[in-house]
């Protein structure tokens, strides 16, 4: 057992290195393709202009030379000053939508956990469809609009920023309040695009450090404040879970957030040790294991979660179409199998070979929990 603990470690801290090192050809990757699919709609424009592929490729890069979650996003921000009058970003959180920074308003210090209404008709579409909408100014949340004023041409747009499939802000979006002013939509949803893929590329380089020093997969933060022990794990670096927004109200002990609902889908973090099966909770799948079966499943059902993720970041637009189609495993069957073929190779003659957790988490992470959206083709 300890060696194959010491096998583990040697692997964990080769993957780390080799995704350190190919970090600026995966900068490169991201940029040409998702340039390549938004070619289409730049117009050919090779002069000036807000929409010409050029600062389209200036502005993105920008985002992709952040290092950290908090230089990614101001350069998102200020990548929109090409494409818009007024930007700002909203933190979504249990519901709420919280101001975390903006630009080009005349009080951008307000914006700062300004709570904007997302029961308003904009906010509450973007929500529900997670997709771009471009709404008039009464769509909007009223008093955001009389503190910061209203826009010369009455047009507000409000993009969704994913991560790991959730709405995790909101990127609001006008012409100013000068008329006149510009506003690019397709340029601002192509930078809030690429600003989501580079977030979770950096997100998977932090879990691989984390697990070649040995730290587990604690919930991540903008800063290194305190995390309970306790604190459920996730998959990816969530770039606003030290937010705290000042208008938020506690919730009742008895009446659990959304965010702690959608984390108890992920496996429970538990202390290393004799002590470790006593301290799993009755709802941990692995609870009934011993300590050594317990931790070898973990950290096999994680693997399978990063190997999903890398398939659903870079075939953005296939997973897409398959979930429209049911059609998901003909389309990415190639590079499913290619992962299934990593995984088995790593825990196939392990204990974790009695749960399937590469093909449960290919149902719950890329068909959504549906699993006729993968097609005839699939088998469980």
């Amino acid at each position: 057992m300890a060696e194959k603990k010491r096998i583990e470690k040697v692997v964990e801290k080769v993957v780390a290195q080799v995704l350190e090192s190919h970090l600026p050809q995966l900068q490169e990757v991201l940029v040409k393709q998702v340039l390549e699919e938004v070619r289409p709609f730049l117009g050919g424009a090779s002069g000036s202009g807000s929409s010409n592929a050029a600062d389209l490729l200036k502005a993105i890069s920008s985002i992709h030379t952040g290092t950290t979650q908090k230089e990614i996003l101001r350069a998102l921000l200020d990548g929109t000053d090409g494409y818009c009058g007024r930007s700002a970003l909203f933190v979504v959180k249990a519901g709420t939508a919280t101001g975390w920074q903006g630009r080009a308003f005349d009080n951008n210090g307000d914006l700062k956990d300004f709570a904007l209404d997302v029961s308003c008709v904009a906010p509450a579409q973007v929500l529900q469809s997670r997709t771009a909408v471009t709404a008039r100014t009464t769509d909007m949340d009223p008093k955001f609009i009389s503190q910061f004023g209203a826009p010369a041409e009455d047009q507000v747009l409000l993009l969704p920023l994913h991560l790991k499939d959730k709405v995790a802000a909101l990127v609001y979006a006008d012409a100013g309040t000068d008329s006149g002013g510009k506003m690019d939509s397709s340029a601002l949803e192509l930078l809030v695009a690429a600003t989501s893929a580079w977030l979770e590329v950096a997100s998977l380089r932090k879990q691989a450090a984390k697990e070649s020093a040995g730290e587990g997969s604690s919930a991540d933060r903008f800063e290194s404040a305190p995390v309970p022990v306790q604190a459920p794990a996730q998959s990816f670096s969530d770039p606003f879970a030290a937010h705290a927004p000042l208008h938020a109200v506690a919730a009742p002990v008895e009446a659990p957030t959304e965010a702690v609902m959608a984390a108890s889908a992920e496996p429970v973090a538990v202390p290393s040790g004799p002590t470790a099966a006593a301290a799993a909770p009755a709802t941990d799948a692995f609870a009934q294991m011993s300590v050594e079966d317990a931790d070898v499943h973990r950290k096999a059902q994680r693997f399978a979660r990063l190997l999903m993720d890398e398939v659903k970041l870079y075939n953005q637009a296939k997973v897409a179409e398959g979930r429209k189609n049911k059609d998901l495993y003909d389309r990415l069957k190639e590079d499913i199998e290619k992962s299934r073929s990593t995984y088995m190779k790593r825990y196939g003659s392990t204990v974790a070979v009695s749960m399937d957790h590469f093909s449960n988490e290919l149902i719950r992470s890329l068909a959504e929990d549906d699993a006729s959206l993968l097609g005839p083709n699939f088998h469980h």
